[in-house]
């Protein structure tokens, strides 16, 4: 079986082809085309005008996917694609597009959850995948979730953020910082020289890492960043140490909540996905926490996705739309009846 996977949720334009065979997910081509230099200079992403360059992308970057010599359009089994949550003009013309593409072609047409897109990115070319259940951490711009999956295709959020999500606050901070968006990166890179302090150096709080829920709350934190800036009249020389203290805080957050939930369900897998899924810090450290938890220990495995697989992309969109398609009953395959949806809930 073989799938198209389009993904146009925020400012990436992106399509992949990705080959099911005895249950293993090979991805065969994958496409992406950032906006990130364009927007930079807005320092964020501009709806708009993430939604007129996917409309000068989206065709070149599928037919991209699609220039493969043992390739061709009778052997694309089905085409999935992002219908939320995202930016809604953006999510439009991948929609659209992939809704013109199954008309045209006959092929039935499978609408993702971006979220789910972002866990099943976990199962590309992965000979051991994740066991249920499972608990997956999502951090990305838009979400910071504890996903708990019983089986495939079956979720339950067991808390969120509350407020801003992991990534976006990595943005604001480095906003207040003086470094260039996007923040996730620039931060990972400041706070990983040789000349930083410690990492505590810098107090900084752990918004609601003792309560007993597993809620997320970052706002307080990045304000933190903010009024100890204002008060340090040579925190321009000191921003490593500023960012070190930052991302570790943040760290130290989600790696207690996500232990504390992967504890108490008994889960097999502990999985790690999305856009701040890259920061090599959490990788490790969550990576760490998992292999010496007294309750976890060697009863549970650790997934983390290719670095490729962390931001957005269309290889995860086309394995999640395969595993709905398996195992959902009842899909939707009309492309008359794929709806966009920018709120979109798992």
């Amino acid at each position: 079986m073989r799938i198209l996977g389009i993904e146009t949720s925020c400012d990436e334009t992106a399509a992949s082809i990705v080959e099911i065979k005895n249950g293993k997910l090979k991805v065969i081509s994958n496409v992406v085309s950032s906006q990130i230099k364009i927007h930079r200079k807005y320092g964020g992403v501009v709806p708009e005008v993430a939604a007129r360059n996917h409309i000068k992308n989206i065709i070149p970057v599928i037919d991209k996917a699609l220039a493969l010599p043992s390739l061709s359009i009778k052997e694309v089994d089905a085409i999935a694609v992002t219908q939320g949550p995202g930016l809604i003009c953006a999510l439009l013309i991948g929609t659209e597009t992939a809704k013109t593409l199954a008309y045209s072609w006959n092929k039935p047409i499978i609408g993702v959850n971006h979220i789910t897109g972002h866990i099943y990115s976990n199962w590309l070319e992965n000979n051991n995948p994740p066991q249920f259940p499972a608990l997956a951490l999502v951090v990305s711009g838009g979400h910071t979730e504890l996903v708990l999956m019983k089986d495939y295709c079956n979720f339950k959020i067991l808390g969120q953020t509350r407020d801003d999500a992991v990534g976006e606050a990595f943005d604001k901070v480095a906003k207040i910082l003086g470094l260039s968006y996007p923040g996730g990166p620039e931060i990972s890179k400041q706070a990983s020289r040789k000349d930083v302090a410690l990492p505590h150096f810098i107090k900084m709080p752990r918004p609601m890492i003792n309560d007993k829920n597993f809620e997320f709350s970052f706002s307080g934190l990045k304000t933190s960043v903010l009024y100890q800036t204002q008060k340090d009249k040579n925190y321009k020389e000191r921003i490593p140490d500023y960012c070190a203290s930052f991302q570790q805080a943040v760290i130290d957050v989600l790696i207690k909540k996500t232990i504390k939930a992967a504890e108490k369900y008994k889960v097999k897998s502990v999985i790690l996905a999305g856009g701040v899924a890259a920061n090599k810090e959490l990788r490790k450290q969550l990576g760490e926490a998992v292999k010496t938890s007294r309750a976890l220990g060697t009863k549970a495995s650790y997934h983390i996705p290719d670095l490729k697989y962390t931001t957005d992309n269309a290889a995860m969109i086309a394995a999640a739309g395969y595993f709905m398609n398996k195992y959902k009953k009842n899909i939707n395959t009309d492309w008359a009846k794929i709806k966009v949806d920018c709120n979109l809930s798992l």
